[in-house]
């Protein structure tokens, strides 16, 4: 008989699973690949938190760091060119 994963490597997984769904649209991979992707990422992380193992910000967080490590940041600071005058 095997032993249970522990949460580290339950969270491990799903940051794989999290890095190829946002792998696949960042590539532009068809729509079909990158609904599985996700369904399988919404799946962990909804038997992660049935489970108790996870709370909504811990998820949050870790959706957060993975996006980032892929998209970049979410926002960023933007310079205005003082020569532009809105017409």
């Amino acid at each position: 008989m095997t032993s249970p994963a522990s949460k580290s490597e339950m969270l491990q997984n799903l940051r794989m699973l999290l890095r190829e769904a946002f792998q696949l649209r960042n590539q532009g991979a068809a729509y079909a690949k990158i609904s599985r992707a996700q369904g399988y990422a919404d799946g962990y992380m909804r038997m992660l938190t049935d489970a108790g193992m996870v709370d909504q910000r811990e998820l949050l967080s870790l959706i957060g760091e993975e996006r980032c490590s892929i998209d970049g940041p979410a926002t960023s600071v933007v310079e205005r060119d003082s020569h532009v005058i809105a017409a």
